[in-house]
């Protein structure tokens, strides 16, 4: 069977995955966030995209299901375009394929640039992810507040910058799953749809009462849904 992959939220890092319970799951830290350096890189999804396929080689691992979570779906989305070989499934949650509009880019853009002097959107930013009332909003502060000043400028700048996937996605010939919290107003279920009738035959799996981070809000759902998409991938589907 294929080891997995997934790919943390922006700002976070890979403890948002600590309660998923999937056999040999690897959950690197994007570059700057957790335990990683912030980028030399120009930002940008490929050098994103270039780090997890370096991780990839240093744990000897040809092909994987890779997935990723809002940020980390974009970084997947960047990997299948550059390195379409190293991927054998594919896992997308709460993300979206389209480019920022115009408007969207220029907010991140100003964004990262009240971070490096000073801002801070902490609390409010990990409201907006969660559905409300969640009972996880406490830790999802702490680990927004766990990211550098450096780190989240520059991934602001490259979410900013990545291009349109849509048509990467509709030449991905891997079996591939969709996942979106029932509550998520950041990339909401409709962006999930547009993804899931972009790439063939992909399934689409709704994970009721959560918001934008379904691995944190609901991990036993969660797991449960990529638990049944790997059991249908070592059966041959």
């Amino acid at each position: 069977m294929l080891p997995t992959v997934l790919l943390h939220a922006f700002p976070l890092s890979s403890a948002m995955f600590a309660a998923v319970d999937l056999p040999g799951l690897i959950t690197p830290d994007l570059a700057g966030f957790g335990a990683s350096a912030v980028p030399d890189a120009p930002p940008g999804m490929a050098a994103l995209a270039a780090d997890v396929v370096a991780e990839l080689d240093r744990r000897g691992h040809d092909r994987v299901v890779l997935g990723g979570v809002s940020m980390g779906g974009y970084v997947a989305m960047a990997v299948v375009r550059e390195y379409p070989e190293r991927v054998g499934a594919l896992i997308f949650a709460d993300t979206r394929a389209g480019a920022d509009a115009p408007d969207a880019a220029a907010n991140r853009l100003r964004m990262a640039e009240s971070v490096l002097a000073g801002g801070d959107d902490t609390d409010a930013l990990a409201a907006r992810m969660l559905a409300p009332g969640s009972p996880v909003l406490a830790e999802v502060q702490s680990g927004v507040r766990a990211a550098r000043p450096e780190a989240v400028a520059w991934a602001q700048r490259a979410m900013a910058a990545r291009p349109d996937s849509f048509a990467t996605l509709r030449q991905v010939r891997v079996p591939t799953l969709v996942i979106v919290g029932e509550l998520d107003t950041t990339t909401p279920p409709e962006e999930a749809r547009l993804i899931a009738d972009a790439v063939p035959g992909a399934r689409l799996v709704t994970i009721p009462g959560a918001g934008h981070l379904p691995p944190w809000e609901r991990p036993a759902e969660f797991t449960a849904a990529v638990r049944e998409f790997a059991g249908g991938l070592a059966g041959g589907r």
